[in-house]
């Protein structure tokens, strides 16, 4: 890895130090218009369970928690930098036991399973050390019929051939792609 690339994985991928915390600022404001669209083609309910993988500063689990109003939100990000955003941006929903962030990995989800209607990572997943172990456990959480969401924006490095095939590969059914301006978005049925 060249040391431009492990700038950019320290500051936008696997956010680290201080080039993480600044990394989570600048994508908070560049990727939040796209979250919300990934966020709006899950078609959000108020008493939704919602789980998103690889969160980062938080602006999409605010936007989740406001969405579903009754529910719950959990996320998950590798970031210890990330939580510390996400946390500090979500405090009060937290506080009120509605939303629960965790540091740790996609490969090893702490939650029981059958817990989630609904799933999202975005620009994520292209960083994980495996997709299809990642998708499997993110499968495990899913309730029969949950419906998944993965975003990639333009810059994200992801490309969206064969993606359909990892989700089908990891258990999921119905696996499509959606382009917008922004990038691109593959759903699916758990």
């Amino acid at each position: 890895m060249s040391i431009v690339d492990s700038i950019f994985m320290r500051m936008f991928g696997r956010p680290q130090g201080m080039l993480g915390k600044f990394g989570g600022m600048i994508m908070a404001r560049m990727n939040k218009a796209f979250t919300y669209s990934v966020i709006d083609l899950l078609d959000i309910q108020p008493n939704d369970k919602v789980l998103e993988v690889g969160f980062g500063s938080g602006v999409g689990i605010q936007r989740l928690s406001q969405l579903a109003s009754a529910g719950y939100i959990a996320g998950i990000d590798y970031s210890q930098e990330m939580v510390a955003q996400a946390t500090a941006r979500n405090m009060a929903e937290i506080e009120a036991v509605r939303v629960d962030l965790r540091q740790g990995s996609v490969e090893s989800l702490p939650f029981e399973d059958n817990t989630f209607d609904k799933a999202l990572a975005v620009n994520s997943m292209q960083v994980w050390p495996d997709a299809v172990v990642g998708l499997r456990e993110m499968r495990r959480v899913m309730k029969v019929g949950g419906r998944i969401a993965l975003g990639f924006t333009s810059y994200s490095g992801q490309s969206n051939t064969g993606l359909t095939q990892i989700l089908t590969t990891a258990g999921f059914t119905q696996a499509r792609l959606v382009e917008t301006d922004r990038g691109f978005c593959a759903l699916a049925m758990a």
